[in-house]
């Protein structure tokens, strides 16, 4: 028997998977066990859950990969930020090569083999040995690895070979960054924000955009660094790009005016045209039928839409997970070829569904000990009447909150810790937007569709089950809820095979309304991560604007007394600001 986790850890997105005997057991981002969005430590948490999801202790174990080589990166650190170092001494302790070795030992408490995998080869393996291909082209592309930023390979069997790359500081990842920073947005956080606001604006400023980068040969390019501060590590952007664009940056949380939308919307023309000139390159190279992607970049599901509609490769497989947190499956598949010389089972990835789940029995013991019995509906004896009931209070115009089965890997929500609704109620988007996600009005919402009937409502002619490409809505029906400002939507489809519940819930609403449609956004409240456990379930429901939460088999509806609302927010208001952490900055990249 092989075993084997994967770890990423100490930049952003840390994450836990395990494989046993090439198969993908579990995995989980810390950020759901932690609630520190975005956490960057040492994945305890889902450490221990993956254990106990593979029913294997630590001693089980063959060897730990590790997502990047801490030596690589630790010499770009010094390399790029020696003038800082030299004025700030104590800013050294930040480069820490031994740390990864260090938390797995004390933290993990694992004292066998580690496997040190480079950072891009394991944002390639996680999305190449998890397609379902033989071969493919492989792209990656994000901020930055050690030294790498954008790399070009290709794949076949279990052989990656990487056969180009652009270093650091040339990025494209950074370049959204640097873009996101100055429109007043979090880095690393909200650059899917930039996506969503581009489609209110016009493409105006794309020559400007284009003098910030330099396009070369093949897979090349070049930041032209006078526009860019990041290395510095006070903010991403110079003097000269304000200069450039002659406005000033945005102060956070002001208003967004038609500067603000017309550079979104140039930033993602731009970032859409490069991409699609490199995978032609790469097509040229390795003129395959097969693309792999992954890297935050490859999250751009609006960018993803367009490769595969006019560039070369008939098929594209994106890691679901594709930023850091997915780069503990690539470490750990190739961790896995290295010991045993076998590539991880050939098949596609057929659903995220990696995560806890829990029993009735510990869903009822929650839910119990906080609701009022007059307000809990058990279904337990009768799962059939839970989709009919759950599907009346849709048709109704409720909002619901679902918590169903394992927890999605990844930061999309596909039918496991959901808030769904009706997708043809005008008012429902701006209702989500303020009352229970209490986000930016301009941000969409997605839809997920019975993957039979997709095609009748969407321009789409293949399965989409991970929500990561954008299409047009061709509907009959209206769906305000979640068509875009462009008459988009990023669409999931959902089979009987990956989500028997879900989708009994989407045919059940279809018999009522003749729609095969829900809005489905993420469970969780804006700034938090998605709820993990029953408990994160039920404090998103008290202090949101949910109608009813269907959690398990059991569904809980708001409007008992009033006094026992307010005890109850205050109660979970406590617990989530205990939990939250304010990131060190949300103007820059921290490289140290």
């Amino acid at each position: 028997m092989s075993i084997i986790v994967g770890v990423s850890a100490h930049y952003h997105d840390s994450a836990c998977c395990i494989i046993k005997d090439g198969k993908l057991i579990a995995a989980a981002e810390e950020e759901r066990f932690s609630k520190i969005k975005h956490d960057s430590g040492i994945p305890t948490g889902a450490f221990r859950y993956c254990l106990r999801e593979a029913k294997a202790t630590i001693r089980d174990v063959d060897c730990i990969a590790y997502y990047e080589d801490p030596y690589k990166k630790a010499s770009r650190q010094i390399s790029t930020n020696l003038t800082d170092l030299i004025q700030n001494p104590k800013r050294r302790f930040k480069i820490d090569p031994a740390r990864a070795e260090r938390d797995i030992r004390q933290s993990l408490g694992f004292d066998g083999p580690i496997e040190y995998v480079d950072h891009h080869l394991s944002h390639a393996a996680s999305s190449f040995f998890f397609s379902g291909f033989s071969e493919a082209a492989l792209l990656t592309v994000d901020g930055v690895g050690e030294w790498a930023t954008t790399t070009y390979g290709f794949g076949k069997n279990d052989k990656i070979d990487l056969f180009e790359e652009v270093s650091f500081p040339n990025s494209l990842g950074l370049l959204y960054s640097t873009i996101t920073a100055y429109l007043g947005f979090d880095v690393n956080d909200a650059e899917y924000k930039v996506m969503g606001l581009a489609p209110y604006g016009n493409p105006r400023y794309v020559d400007k955009i284009n003098q910030l980068i330099e396009i070369g040969d093949g897979g090349q390019y070049r930041l032209k660094m006078e526009y860019f501060d990041f290395l510095n590590g006070e903010r991403m952007y110079s003097d000269r790009l304000a200069d450039l664009f002659d406005e000033p940056p945005r102060e956070a949380e002001s208003e967004l005016g038609t500067f603000h939308m017309d550079l979104a919307a140039s930033l993602q023309r731009s970032l859409e045209d490069i991409l699609l000139a490199k995978v032609r390159y790469m097509h040229d190279t390795h003129p395959v039928d097969n693309l792999c992607m992954a890297g935050g970049v490859a999250l751009n599901c609006v960018a993803n839409g367009r490769i595969l509609r006019e560039g070369p490769f008939s098929k594209l497989f994106v890691q679901p997970a594709a930023s850091d947190a997915g780069g503990s499956l690539g470490a750990a598949a190739i961790a896995h070829i290295r010991r045993t010389g076998q590539r991880p089972e050939l098949k596609p990835m057929p659903h995220v569904y990696l995560g806890p789940s829990y029993s009735n029995q510990d869903i009822r013991q929650t839910v119990s000990a906080i609701f009022p019995e007059t307000s809990i509906v058990d279904c337990t004896k009768n799962p059939d009447n839970l989709i009919k009931e759950t599907a009346k209070r849709l048709a109704s115009g409720k909002v619901i909150g679902w918590f169903q089965g394992r927890m999605e890997f990844g930061p999309r929500a596909l039918g496991s810790r959901s808030i769904i609704a009706d997708p043809r109620e005008p008012g429902m988007r701006d209702r989500i937007n303020e009352l229970v996600k209490m986000r930016e009005a301009f941000r969409p919402f997605a839809p997920a569709v019975l993957d039979t009937k997709a095609a009748e409502h969407f321009d789409l002619d293949h399965a989409s089950p991970f929500m990561l490409e954008t299409c047009q809505v061709i509907s009959p029906l209206s769906l305000p809820a979640i068509t875009h400002v462009d008459g988009s939507a990023r669409v999931q489809t959902v089979s009987a095979q990956s989500n028997p519940r879900f989708h009994a819930l989407l045919a059940e609403f279809d018999r009522l309304t003749d729609c095969p449609i829900l809005l489905n956004t993420s469970f969780n409240m804006r700034g938090d991560a998605i709820v993990l456990d029953p408990v994160d379930a039920i404090w998103c429901f008290v202090v949101s604007d949910i109608d009813a939460l269907v959690i398990g088999d059991y569904i809980v509806d708001r409007g008992f007394r009033l006094d026992t609302w307010d005890k109850l927010k205050e109660i979970f208001g406590a617990r989530s600001a205990k939990k939250r952490a304010v990131p060190e900055s949300v103007n820059v990249y921290s490289f140290l």
